[in-house]
């Protein structure tokens, strides 16, 4: 049998569930926030968010008013919260809702330090993990928090502390479960992709810095998720940061800015505030957009990754319902300021036969295609669509960049990989800074074989000097191989000969002891089915057929041109 792939996370949850669905104070209020502002925002979702699937109402920064000098305990904002947090959550667990909070790993917040709010000082978690933990989800009965990072580095707290992010995330992971909930949502906001130990200790870590409503904004943290796919398991999830659709993006660029949070399972927090949206406005239809949202809760729990870069425009894609089933959701995304046509062949998102499409963002089907599809996207925007094909192929291209590194990190410091660009690379991107240990290194972690057999796998890499890699396939090593391609801007090719049992496998590629090659991908051939088995490479075929006939004319009039079995999309 393949390697199980994924380890089980000690984040305390009875079970993985989808990205987190809320609202947020900060965007919009940062520390000026009250009892009746919360209550108003939990009765605006209750009413007109609930539905969609929307649960939590998040208090940011501002309820704070010191600690206790004898006791330690936590003291809330009078003037802000004359009652205390009680009957906040109180009210918002009467509407059917859950309760979120804020904390920050080191002695600060955030919203002290940098937005003088001096009540805020002291109030962080650090020293008081177990305390502060019991009060809030043991006494308040709080479901969600989120916890900063800026009492733990210097440059963002006047003690100067710097505190270990793994160390202090994990001890308030346990101090949460010591307190015996196991539904609590816990939120990493470190601000960069802190390290594969996320995974085991919470819900969902941000990647980014602070977004804001600007487009540049929106297509930087867009860009730093873009090939972090990979880390995204377990029902945890990689955080885009809250959302600033409706706070003064255009059309296209709120479009975007959902659409691509809800494709790459991102958790969606609403920043504006809800009491202003009503069932008629266009940002209420966008956020509760049923297609897309459904993108976002798939069951799978699976990031969208990307099949193909061309300059500023991508193809993402992911499954949807069934791992290697029939059924993928598709993103046409144009970073660039001009409209410009995307293309991707259906083969290479691995359909086959006639391809039933869905627009997710105008919630209709559009007439079936076969072999390839291009649509022209507008300048910053995107297109997304549900496909089912009749035919699920074997994967054949596996970039570097989608797949896994034991000891990445964003942070910084550390023996870790980096994906980079590289316009040399298949994909406009590589794995580089690989090897010196065990850990530092490259694993594809879904090699799906329908039948298993013997492939022959050609690793493309680059390397200026022999370089050595060794070769792994579900544990058992193939072979340990010297490169060279003569440069580090030119690609090489190692052509290997692997076995892969039915399922999914684990491809794996390290140096225990020096650097490897950069790697740019791999592509794998079947060479070899097992005895008595014969079958095409086609994974699942649907036993409905469907014809493009009759098609043309329909078309036309939504400004689709279907040539020879090829559909270009003109909106």
């Amino acid at each position: 049998m393949a390697l199980a792939l994924l380890t089980q996370g000690a984040q305390a949850q009875t079970s993985p569930k989808g990205p987190t669905m809320g609202w947020s104070s900060w965007n919009t209020y940062y520390c000026n926030i009250s009892e009746s502002l919360i209550k108003n925002q939990a009765n605006a979702m209750a009413n007109r968010f609930k539905s969609a699937g929307y649960q939590y109402i998040n208090i940011d920064d501002g309820f704070q008013g010191g600690r206790n000098s004898q006791t330690g305990q936590l003291l809330i904002n009078k003037s802000r919260f004359p009652n205390g947090l009680q009957p906040v959550v109180d009210h918002i667990h009467s509407k059917g809702l859950k309760a979120g909070i804020y904390s920050d790993a080191g002695y600060n917040t955030c919203g002290s330090y940098h937005n003088g709010d001096a009540l805020g000082k002291g109030t962080g978690l650090y020293q008081h993990d177990q305390q502060d933990a019991d009060y809030f989800f043991t006494e308040l009965g709080f479901d969600f928090i989120k916890v900063d990072f800026c009492g733990g580095d210097p440059i963002h707290n006047e003690d100067r502390l710097k505190l270990d992010e793994q160390e202090r995330y994990t001890a308030i992971s346990q101090a949460i479960q010591n307190t015996g909930r196991t539904d609590v949502r816990f939120n990493i906001c470190r601000w960069a992709y802190p390290g594969t130990w996320a995974n085991q200790v919470s819900t969902s870590w941000r990647i980014s810095g602070d977004i804001n409503a600007s487009w540049e904004s929106v297509r930087n943290i867009i860009e730093e998720n873009l090939y972090l796919s990979a880390y995204c398991i377990d029902g945890s999830y990689n955080d885009m940061d809250m959302l600033e659709v409706g706070r003064g993006l255009n059309t296209e660029e709120d479009k975007t800015h959902f659409g691509m949070w809800c494709i790459m399972d991102s958790p969606l927090l609403i920043g504006c505030s809800l009491t202003s949206l009503t069932a008629g406005n266009k940002t209420y239809k966008l956020l509760t957009n049923p297609d897309l949202i459904a993108l976002n809760q798939d069951t799978l729990y699976l990031q969208a990754y990307v099949a193909k870069r061309d300059g500023g425009c991508y193809v993402l894609v992911k499954d949807l319902e069934k791992k290697y089933g029939l059924k993928r959701a598709v993103a046409f995304y144009n970073s660039t300021d001009e409209a410009q046509d995307i293309s991707i062949d259906f083969a290479d998102i691995e359909l086959g036969g006639v391809i039933k499409m869905h627009d997710c963002f105008e919630k209709t089907d559009v007439d079936d295609a076969e072999t390839s599809f291009t649509v022209n996207v507008p300048a910053h925007g995107t297109r997304i669509y549900t496909l089912v094909g009749e035919q699920r192929l074997e994967r054949t291209l596996y970039e570097a960049e989608t797949a896994y590194m034991t000891n990445y990190q964003e942070i910084g410091g550390g023996n870790t990989g980096v994906y980079s660009s590289d316009n040399n690379c298949s994909g406009g991107m590589k794995a580089g800074w690989l090897g010196k240990g065990t850990k530092n290194d490259l694993q594809w972690r879904n090699v799906y074989s329908l039948d298993g057999g013997e492939y022959s796998m050609d690793l493309y890499y680059q390397s200026g000097e022999s370089r050595s890699v060794t070769v792994e396939v579900n544990g058992k090593k193939v072979g340990a191989y010297s490169l060279n391609s003569g440069s580090y801007s030119k690609v090489g090719k190692k052509t290997v000969k692997i076995t892969l049992e039915p399922g999914e496998n684990v491809v794996r590629l390290y140096n225990a002891s020096n650097w490897m090659p950069d790697i740019d991908c791999m592509k794998l051939t079947l060479i070899n089915k097992p005895d008595g088995i014969s079958t095409p490479s086609a994974l699942k075929t649907s036993s409905k057929a469907y014809t493009l006939s009759g098609h043309q004319a329909k078309a036309q009039q939504k400004g689709i041109v279907i040539k020879d079995d090829k559909k270009v999309v003109r909106k």
